[in-house]
């Protein structure tokens, strides 16, 4: 194969090579060995991955048997894919990130894993995270940062940053992430990726190493709307009667020539960066352009939810830490973040927790009570382009604020009330760092919500850029 057609097949639809798989006009021993090539030059720089899975090959050689044997329905059969490393895999470690599991081997796989493998995917690797997923940035003290393809000496976002940097830069077809304030969503929009946070519970966390048990999500993270579309139909449990299950088959038929989105008066656009605000009213100009109906929408509640969606996590995470004896036992072998997010869940009263369980059921009524009217809020995923790594402050619009802070907070929401988010990308910063928008949906609106993606990243060209490096 000649470079340049190498470099088209990184970056292939998961349609795409599975088409080519199926005419035999390439394998999947050479898309896993592509990958794998691409590792050992690229990861040095970018440190996307902890562990890098030797019996790849060895699946990829099986796959092919099985396309020749009897072939397949699944899309995925013999596709190259990243697990962020808080998935177990059976056979190869799982450190979530820590220094406390740097040695554990899991004797099988978590939920999510075993459906893949059920699908004939490769996996390629574990991908770096923020340690136990328990921070934004994928600033790692035990494994290294990761670093933003689109510039190295910035942050991926976290924690799913490992995932999101590997496909941003063309390694494998696919990746899975976790997201508990915005763990899937922060990373895709910082590098330019897709990342979709489904509803609460439609993706099982069963063998993920948990973070805050009512706040966890599982989704999948991939380059383009009809990809994450694919790995959502592999990974996801069961709808609820009534709801629609979304078929990536389907998709491009059942975009949408009329829909409502809503734009919301509060809290989304209170404090962000010039450029992205941007780009979200131009991509709001090119939803109306589609047939979209934007509206102004009320969620007075949010400014309310910050502290108990913070308290809910500190308090959840300490229990998983402390019911492990990991935490105090082991807090030397912690981050110091990390060890300090800890410390700070010991102080939660039990009152406070409750009081938090309140809100988030007044600020889901909520906003269920808005998509009675439309069917989905359109707002920034982030506030900010990529942050330099270090960097523990940022301004907006003349005031300053934790990267952290902004990082989280408008993601949190949909974190808090269990509806599917998903980010994909709308534009770059003067600097070339890449922007993302965020659409959240009715819970289980996943189909539609897809399909509204999917017109916009269809209308745009956003997703088709490439970082330098690659």
């Amino acid at each position: 194969m000649s470079a340049r057609s190498e470099s088209e097949l990184f970056f292939l639809s998961i349609e795409q090579a599975a088409h080519l798989l199926r005419k035999r006009d390439i394998s999947s021993s050479d898309l896993v060995e592509l990958a794998l090539a691409r590792i050992e030059r690229f990861n040095p720089a970018l440190n996307a991955f902890i562990t890098v899975v030797d019996h790849a090959r060895s699946e990829a050689r099986r796959a092919e048997k099985q396309l020749c044997r009897r072939g397949t329905k699944s899309l995925l059969c013999g596709i190259p894919l990243s697990i962020k490393d808080n998935f177990l895999t059976r056979g190869v470690r799982t450190t979530a990130g820590s220094l406390i599991l740097t040695n554990f081997v899991p004797s099988e796989d978590s939920d999510v894993a075993q459906k893949l493998a059920h699908a004939g995917a490769i996996v390629l690797g574990k991908t770096n995270m923020h340690e136990f997923a328990y921070g934004i940035t994928n600033e790692n003290p035990h494994y290294g940062p990761s670093r933003n393809p689109w510039d190295l000496d910035r942050i991926t976002g976290g924690s799913s940053g490992g995932s999101a940097a590997a496909l941003a830069m063309g390694i494998g077809y696919a990746a899975t992430g976790t997201d508990t304030g915005g763990s899937i969503r922060i990373p895709a929009a910082l590098c330019g990726v897709v990342g979709l946070k489904p509803t609460f519970g439609l993706v099982s966390v069963k063998g993920v190493v948990p973070l805050a048990k009512t706040l966890d999500h599982a989704g999948p993270m991939a380059r383009s709307v009809t990809d994450v579309c694919i790995i959502l139909d592999a990974i996801a449990g069961n709808y609820p009667q009534g709801a629609i299950r979304p078929d990536p088959r389907k998709l491009h038929k059942n975009r949408p020539r009329k829909f409502r989105i809503g734009w919301p008066k509060e809290y989304f656009f209170d404090r962000i960066d010039r450029e992205v605000h941007e780009a979200i009213e131009s991509a709001a100009k090119c939803f109306k352009s589609l047939g979209a109906s934007i509206k102004q929408v009320s969620l007075p509640g949010l400014k309310h939810s910050v502290e108990p969606s913070t308290n809910i996590a500190l308090a959840e995470a300490t229990q998983y830490h402390e019911s492990q004896g990991y935490f105090p036992d082991q807090a030397s072998k912690y981050g110091d973040d990390v060890r300090y997010r800890l410390e700070l869940g010991r102080k939660i009263l039990a009152a406070d927790y409750l009081h938090a369980l309140d809100v988030k059921r007044e600020i889901t009524q909520e906003f269920d009570a808005v998509f009675e009217n439309v069917d989905a809020i359109l707002a920034p995923t982030l506030p900010i382009a990529a942050p330099r790594i270090g960097e523990k402050e940022v301004l907006i619009g003349g005031e300053k604020e934790t990267v952290r802070s902004a990082l989280v907070r408008l993601n949190r929401p949909a974190n808090l009330t269990g509806h599917p988010a998903i980010s994909i990308p709308c534009g770059f910063t003067r600097s070339g760092l890449p922007i993302g928008l965020q659409l959240i949906g009715p819970h289980w609106s996943e189909a539609r919500l897809l399909s509204i993606a999917l017109a916009y990243e269809d209308a745009t060209e956003w997703h088709k850029r490439r970082p330098q490096l690659a």
